[in-house]
């Protein structure tokens, strides 16, 4: 099992359009994607990601006073933690807010901005990831901004296409094109986090670069491949071939969580999935939390989130999204 795709796979991401932007130079805006750009799509994740897809020209992206990133065509911005984000086409010139902008949705349509001085053009697609895992295992370890550039190759044509495709039927005011989009974005930010942690430095730490490291990664491989075993630290040290203390200590330093924290955490956010998604028995997610019973892990859960499974059970998917797991 490769923890990465697993833990991909069960964020269960949902994708989404809420904005095209048309914008002559000079121009700059402040950004962020609000609980009620999601409203078309009638829920509000737990936690949103942000994406901007470049169609035509080019725009700077610059997050609390950091440096500037520069995006062309047919790249993808995405932001992994939601931040506030200034998108200009150059340094120095006084920002719009970007909600005093939006026009209304025609019929069938979508939102959009329109704004400038009248120069060169840059043609944008803003939308986002909705994700209902509760917790930062991944997100927390990206960082601010992932920029995706399409490749050279047979991959990027086809990234091409289905763009180019889609923002057609956009101005149209087409549905489905939207639906195909967010779809589209949702394999985007996987590959863009699969590239991210290939290109990790050696001697990086961290959960992302826990992945590659020979031991603690087979060791990750194994907690999320077989959750159902009562692992212990010993146990998985004999599994890596390390002694307990070696072990230990390589998979704190590296992951930054003791190996049973780290499996606990993960546990407790899959019996949160299984609270909002399925009518299973408390006491059954507690036993496969590895809770011995329904109140001790009631208890842990509250710790965890804030709130007991019960009540997190009957939420309407609107419990704070930037809440994170607790320990």
């Amino acid at each position: 099992m490769d923890p990465l795709s697993d833990v991909l796979r069960s964020m269960r991401l949902t994708g989404g359009i809420f904005l095209e932007a048309e914008f002559t130079a000079p121009w700059c805006i402040v950004s962020r994607v609000e609980p009620e750009d999601c409203a078309p799509f009638g829920y509000v994740p737990r936690t949103l990601i942000a994406y901007h897809y470049v169609e035509e020209g080019e725009l700077l992206l610059r997050i609390d006073g950091g440096p500037d990133i520069l995006a062309r065509p047919g790249e993808i911005l995405l932001l992994p933690q939601n931040h506030p984000h200034i998108l200009a086409s150059g340094p120095d010139i006084p920002a719009a807010d970007s909600h005093d902008l939006i026009l209304p949705a025609a019929e069938g349509g979508l939102a959009r901005i329109v704004h400038g001085g009248g120069g060169a053009r840059t043609r944008i697609v803003c939308g986002f990831l909705g994700n209902e895992t509760p917790g930062d295992t991944l997100l927390s370890f990206l960082p601010p901004v992932l920029r995706l550039e399409v490749p050279e190759d047979h991959t990027g044509e086809w990234i091409e296409s289905t763009f180019r495709f889609a923002s057609v039927a956009l101005a149209g005011g087409g549905d489905r094109s939207a639906v195909v989009l967010g779809r589209l974005a949702e394999l985007l930010f996987e590959e863009a986090v699969h590239r991210h942690v290939a290109s990790l430095p050696e001697g990086e730490k961290g959960w992302l670069a826990a992945l590659r490291d020979p031991t603690v990664g087979r060791a990750l491989a194994l907690l999320h491949g077989r959750l159902d075993r009562p692992w212990t630290t010993e146990a998985l040290a004999a599994e890596v071939g390390l002694s307990r203390s070696a072990f230990a200590s390589r998979f704190t330093a590296l992951v930054g969580d003791p190996p049973m924290r780290y499996l606990a955490k993960w546990r407790m956010q899959l019996a949160a999935r299984r609270l909002s998604d399925t009518p299973d028995p408390i006491a059954r997610i507690a036993f496969d939390a590895g809770y011995e019973s329904e109140a001790a892990f009631s208890r842990a859960f509250k710790r965890a989130f804030g709130v007991p499974p019960t009540a997190w059970r009957k939420a309407p998917v609107a419990w704070p999204k930037e809440r994170s797991l607790r320990t």
